[in-house]
Protein backbone atom coordinates (compact mmCIF):
# COMPACT_ATOMS: atom_id res chain seq x y z
CA UNK A 1 0.00 0.00 0.00
CA UNK A 2 1.47 3.50 -0.74
CA UNK A 3 -0.88 5.99 1.25
CA UNK A 4 -2.22 5.96 4.48
CA UNK A 5 -4.44 8.81 4.61
CA UNK A 6 -4.38 10.24 8.29
CA UNK A 7 -7.39 12.91 9.46
CA UNK A 8 -7.13 13.88 13.35
CA UNK A 9 -11.10 14.59 13.76
CA UNK A 10 -12.15 17.25 16.29
CA UNK A 11 -15.92 18.65 16.54
CA UNK A 12 -15.97 18.64 12.57
CA UNK A 13 -18.14 16.67 10.10
CA UNK A 14 -15.59 14.87 7.75
CA UNK A 15 -18.39 13.40 5.82
CA UNK A 16 -17.86 15.30 2.59
CA UNK A 17 -13.98 15.01 3.03
CA UNK A 18 -14.12 11.28 2.83
CA UNK A 19 -16.90 10.58 0.22
CA UNK A 20 -14.26 13.22 -1.56
CA UNK A 21 -11.21 10.80 -1.08
CA UNK A 22 -12.68 7.58 -1.51
CA UNK A 23 -13.72 8.85 -4.80
CA UNK A 24 -10.49 9.57 -6.26
CA UNK A 25 -9.34 6.20 -4.73
CA UNK A 26 -11.57 4.46 -6.37
CA UNK A 27 -11.55 6.73 -9.86
CA UNK A 28 -7.83 6.71 -10.13
CA UNK A 29 -7.33 3.41 -8.45
CA UNK A 30 -4.73 4.56 -5.66
CA UNK A 31 -3.41 2.11 -3.72
CA UNK A 32 -4.47 4.06 -0.30
CA UNK A 33 -6.52 3.78 2.90
CA UNK A 34 -8.18 6.04 5.26
CA UNK A 35 -7.99 6.37 8.76
CA UNK A 36 -9.70 8.58 11.35
CA UNK A 37 -8.44 9.21 14.89
CA UNK A 38 -11.54 10.82 16.71
CA UNK A 39 -9.72 13.19 19.67
CA UNK A 40 -12.55 13.40 22.25
CA UNK A 41 -15.24 15.68 20.18
CA UNK A 42 -18.69 16.44 22.04
CA UNK A 43 -21.12 13.67 21.47
CA UNK A 44 -22.91 14.91 18.44
CA UNK A 45 -19.97 15.56 16.50
CA UNK A 46 -19.12 11.59 17.29
CA UNK A 47 -22.49 10.68 16.11
CA UNK A 48 -22.84 12.82 13.15
CA UNK A 49 -19.33 10.76 11.89
CA UNK A 50 -19.96 7.49 13.37
CA UNK A 51 -21.65 6.48 9.65
CA UNK A 52 -18.03 6.60 8.85
CA UNK A 53 -17.01 3.67 10.66
CA UNK A 54 -18.20 1.78 7.32
CA UNK A 55 -16.90 4.04 4.75
CA UNK A 56 -12.96 4.09 5.97
CA UNK A 57 -10.55 1.34 7.06
CA UNK A 58 -10.22 2.68 11.03
CA UNK A 59 -11.95 5.10 12.80
CA UNK A 60 -10.62 5.21 16.88
CA UNK A 61 -12.42 7.16 18.94
CA UNK A 62 -10.01 8.48 21.86
CA UNK A 63 -11.72 8.67 25.18
CA UNK A 64 -9.67 11.46 26.46
CA UNK A 65 -8.28 14.57 24.18
CA UNK A 66 -4.19 14.17 23.48
CA UNK A 67 -4.01 17.00 21.50
CA UNK A 68 -2.36 18.12 18.04
CA UNK A 69 0.60 16.52 18.24
CA UNK A 70 0.02 12.94 19.87
CA UNK A 71 -3.04 11.93 18.00
CA UNK A 72 -0.46 12.73 14.83
CA UNK A 73 2.10 10.80 16.18
CA UNK A 74 -0.89 7.81 17.19
CA UNK A 75 -1.87 7.45 13.48
CA UNK A 76 2.54 5.33 13.39
CA UNK A 77 0.16 2.73 15.32
CA UNK A 78 -2.42 2.31 12.49
CA UNK A 79 -0.88 3.13 8.98
CA UNK A 80 -0.10 0.62 6.78
CA UNK A 81 1.09 3.01 3.92
CA UNK A 82 4.64 3.37 2.98
CA UNK A 83 3.68 6.86 2.95
CA UNK A 84 1.41 9.30 5.30
CA UNK A 85 -1.06 12.04 4.46
CA UNK A 86 -2.33 14.36 6.71
CA UNK A 87 -5.25 15.90 6.50
CA UNK A 88 -6.62 18.85 9.11
CA UNK A 89 -10.22 17.34 9.16
CA UNK A 90 -11.83 21.33 8.27
CA UNK A 91 -10.39 20.66 4.59
CA UNK A 92 -12.04 20.63 1.37
CA UNK A 93 -10.49 18.98 -1.73
CA UNK A 94 -10.84 20.73 -4.59
CA UNK A 95 -7.68 19.62 -6.96
CA UNK A 96 -8.87 16.62 -9.38
CA UNK A 97 -6.48 13.95 -8.93
CA UNK A 98 -5.55 15.29 -5.70
CA UNK A 99 -4.07 11.83 -4.61
CA UNK A 100 -3.04 11.17 -7.29
CA UNK A 101 -0.69 13.59 -8.02
CA UNK A 102 1.11 12.51 -4.09
CA UNK A 103 1.26 9.47 -6.04
CA UNK A 104 3.02 10.07 -9.36
CA UNK A 105 5.31 13.13 -7.41
CA UNK A 106 6.33 9.60 -5.35
CA UNK A 107 6.94 7.71 -8.47
CA UNK A 108 8.96 9.77 -10.15
CA UNK A 109 10.77 11.27 -7.07
CA UNK A 110 11.40 7.60 -4.84
CA UNK A 111 13.69 9.28 -2.77
CA UNK A 112 11.48 12.37 -1.45
CA UNK A 113 10.60 12.20 2.14
CA UNK A 114 8.37 14.69 2.84
CA UNK A 115 6.16 16.43 0.63
CA UNK A 116 3.60 19.75 1.18
CA UNK A 117 1.13 20.86 -1.14
CA UNK A 118 -0.11 24.06 -0.09
CA UNK A 119 -3.31 25.66 1.33
CA UNK A 120 -5.97 27.79 -0.40
CA UNK A 121 -8.75 29.71 0.91
CA UNK A 122 -12.52 30.79 -0.51
CA UNK A 123 -11.82 33.91 -3.09
CA UNK A 124 -14.51 35.42 -1.76
CA UNK A 125 -14.08 37.56 1.17
CA UNK A 126 -16.20 36.42 4.71
CA UNK A 127 -17.88 39.73 6.23
CA UNK A 128 -16.03 42.05 8.95
CA UNK A 129 -16.58 39.39 11.82
CA UNK A 130 -14.85 36.36 10.32
CA UNK A 131 -11.82 38.42 8.14
CA UNK A 132 -9.45 38.35 10.19
CA UNK A 133 -7.86 34.64 9.90
CA UNK A 134 -9.32 34.94 6.08
CA UNK A 135 -6.69 37.74 5.68
CA UNK A 136 -4.02 36.45 7.49
CA UNK A 137 -4.61 32.96 5.62
CA UNK A 138 -4.54 35.34 2.15
CA UNK A 139 -1.32 37.69 3.03
CA UNK A 140 0.95 35.17 4.85
CA UNK A 141 0.34 31.40 4.76
CA UNK A 142 -1.34 30.51 1.31
CA UNK A 143 1.84 31.04 -0.80
CA UNK A 144 2.42 29.86 -4.41
CA UNK A 145 4.65 27.01 -4.74
CA UNK A 146 7.61 29.26 -6.23
CA UNK A 147 7.89 31.24 -2.86
CA UNK A 148 7.45 28.59 -0.72
CA UNK A 149 10.38 26.66 -2.24
CA UNK A 150 12.49 29.57 -1.02
CA UNK A 151 11.98 28.82 2.60
CA UNK A 152 10.87 24.98 2.22
CA UNK A 153 11.24 24.55 6.14
CA UNK A 154 9.32 28.41 7.37
CA UNK A 155 6.73 27.72 4.92
CA UNK A 156 5.83 24.10 5.88
CA UNK A 157 2.17 23.36 7.66
CA UNK A 158 0.32 20.58 8.68
CA UNK A 159 -2.93 21.01 7.11
CA UNK A 160 -1.28 19.05 3.86
CA UNK A 161 1.39 16.85 4.27
CA UNK A 162 2.95 13.62 3.15
CA UNK A 163 5.77 11.96 5.20
CA UNK A 164 7.59 9.00 4.53
CA UNK A 165 6.87 6.09 7.38
CA UNK A 166 10.40 5.47 8.49
CA UNK A 167 10.68 9.05 8.38
CA UNK A 168 8.13 10.02 10.74
CA UNK A 169 9.38 6.97 13.03
CA UNK A 170 12.59 8.94 13.43
CA UNK A 171 11.38 12.73 13.44
CA UNK A 172 7.82 13.06 14.83
CA UNK A 173 5.63 15.96 16.69
CA UNK A 174 6.98 16.93 19.83
CA UNK A 175 4.85 15.28 22.62
CA UNK A 176 5.18 18.42 24.68
CA UNK A 177 3.51 20.48 23.49
CA UNK A 178 -0.19 19.94 22.53
CA UNK A 179 -1.68 23.28 22.26
CA UNK A 180 -1.83 25.58 19.26
CA UNK A 181 0.54 27.42 17.63
CA UNK A 182 4.19 26.47 16.33
CA UNK A 183 4.03 22.92 16.78
CA UNK A 184 4.24 22.47 12.85
CA UNK A 185 7.10 25.13 12.27
CA UNK A 186 9.15 22.65 15.10
CA UNK A 187 8.10 19.85 13.63
CA UNK A 188 9.73 21.10 9.90
CA UNK A 189 13.20 22.29 11.97
CA UNK A 190 13.21 18.83 13.57
CA UNK A 191 13.25 17.74 9.85
CA UNK A 192 15.63 20.07 9.18
CA UNK A 193 17.87 19.19 12.47
CA UNK A 194 17.76 15.93 10.84
CA UNK A 195 19.00 16.86 7.03
CA UNK A 196 15.13 15.79 6.01
CA UNK A 197 14.38 17.76 2.54
CA UNK A 198 10.92 18.83 2.77
CA UNK A 199 9.70 19.07 -1.01
CA UNK A 200 6.89 21.44 -2.17
CA UNK A 201 4.09 20.98 -4.70
CA UNK A 202 1.34 23.01 -6.26
CA UNK A 203 -2.06 20.35 -4.96
CA UNK A 204 -3.27 22.66 -2.31
CA UNK A 205 -6.59 21.69 -0.26
CA UNK A 206 -9.43 24.50 0.49
CA UNK A 207 -9.59 25.40 4.49
CA UNK A 208 -13.19 25.14 4.84
CA UNK A 209 -13.70 26.12 8.30
CA UNK A 210 -14.92 30.08 8.99
CA UNK A 211 -13.35 31.40 11.92
CA UNK A 212 -14.39 34.87 13.99
CA UNK A 213 -11.99 37.08 14.76
CA UNK A 214 -12.72 36.56 17.98
CA UNK A 215 -12.12 32.65 18.01
CA UNK A 216 -8.77 33.68 16.30
CA UNK A 217 -7.59 36.01 18.73
CA UNK A 218 -7.98 33.68 21.02
CA UNK A 219 -6.02 30.78 19.08
CA UNK A 220 -3.25 33.71 18.53
CA UNK A 221 -2.91 33.70 22.67
CA UNK A 222 -2.85 29.93 22.59
CA UNK A 223 -0.03 29.89 20.04
CA UNK A 224 2.46 32.88 21.19
CA UNK A 225 1.97 31.00 24.74
CA UNK A 226 3.24 27.53 23.19
CA UNK A 227 6.54 29.61 21.48
CA UNK A 228 7.22 31.01 24.89
CA UNK A 229 7.07 27.64 26.53
CA UNK A 230 9.26 26.07 23.26
CA UNK A 231 12.02 29.11 23.39
CA UNK A 232 12.22 28.82 27.54
CA UNK A 233 13.94 24.93 26.49
CA UNK A 234 17.30 25.62 25.73
CA UNK A 235 17.29 22.28 23.48
CA UNK A 236 14.58 24.05 21.12
CA UNK A 237 15.70 27.89 21.18
CA UNK A 238 18.30 27.64 18.56
CA UNK A 239 15.90 25.67 16.08
CA UNK A 240 13.39 28.48 16.17
CA UNK A 241 15.32 31.12 15.77
CA UNK A 242 14.34 31.74 11.48
CA UNK A 243 10.76 32.36 13.07
CA UNK A 244 9.46 35.59 12.23
CA UNK A 245 8.42 36.56 15.72
CA UNK A 246 11.40 34.75 17.41
CA UNK A 247 13.69 37.28 15.23
CA UNK A 248 11.60 40.48 16.05
CA UNK A 249 11.67 39.47 19.66
CA UNK A 250 14.91 38.58 19.89
CA UNK A 251 16.59 41.52 17.98
CA UNK A 252 14.41 44.18 19.91
CA UNK A 253 16.66 46.69 22.15
CA UNK A 254 15.86 48.16 25.42
CA UNK A 255 13.05 45.37 26.17
CA UNK A 256 12.39 47.03 29.52
CA UNK A 257 11.22 50.28 27.42
CA UNK A 258 9.53 48.20 24.45
CA UNK A 259 7.57 46.59 27.36
CA UNK A 260 5.99 49.69 28.61
CA UNK A 261 4.30 50.60 25.52
CA UNK A 262 3.18 47.09 25.24
CA UNK A 263 1.28 47.01 27.87
CA UNK A 264 -1.87 46.10 29.15
CA UNK A 265 -3.44 48.66 27.81
CA UNK A 266 -2.08 48.87 24.64
CA UNK A 267 -2.50 45.64 23.83
CA UNK A 268 -6.08 46.05 24.21
CA UNK A 269 -6.37 48.69 22.20
CA UNK A 270 -4.46 46.50 19.55
CA UNK A 271 -6.70 44.17 20.20
CA UNK A 272 -10.11 46.52 19.93
CA UNK A 273 -8.34 46.98 16.05
CA UNK A 274 -8.01 43.30 15.06
CA UNK A 275 -11.77 42.76 16.33
CA UNK A 276 -12.81 45.14 13.56
CA UNK A 277 -10.99 42.75 10.93
CA UNK A 278 -10.06 44.17 8.24
CA UNK A 279 -6.98 46.47 9.49
CA UNK A 280 -2.82 45.91 8.59
CA UNK A 281 -1.67 42.79 9.40
CA UNK A 282 0.96 44.68 11.52
CA UNK A 283 -1.04 45.20 14.44
CA UNK A 284 -1.28 41.76 14.57
CA UNK A 285 2.19 41.35 14.31
CA UNK A 286 2.58 44.25 17.47
CA UNK A 287 0.19 42.11 19.39
CA UNK A 288 2.08 38.89 19.18
CA UNK A 289 5.00 40.96 20.13
CA UNK A 290 3.59 41.95 22.95
CA UNK A 291 2.18 38.42 24.19
CA UNK A 292 4.99 36.93 23.66
CA UNK A 293 7.05 39.74 26.06
CA UNK A 294 4.86 39.56 28.26
CA UNK A 295 4.74 35.13 28.15
CA UNK A 296 8.35 35.14 28.46
CA UNK A 297 9.06 37.50 31.47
Amino acid sequence: MVLSVCIPVFNFDVRDLVSALKKQIEADGISAEIILIDDASDESCKKMNHILQNEVNQFIFLEKNIGRSRIRNLFQKYAAGEYLLFLDCDGKITEENFLKKYTDFIQKNPETEVIYGGRSVLEAAPDRENYLRWKFAVERENLAVELRLGKPYLSFQTNNFIIKKDTFEKVYFNPDFQKYGYEDLLFAMDLKSENVKIDHINNTILNNDLESNAVYLEKVVESVDSLAKMLKDERLNAKLAEVKLVRLYSQLPFKSCIRFFLSDKMLLGVKKKLLKGNVNLRYLDLYKLGLLMKSMK
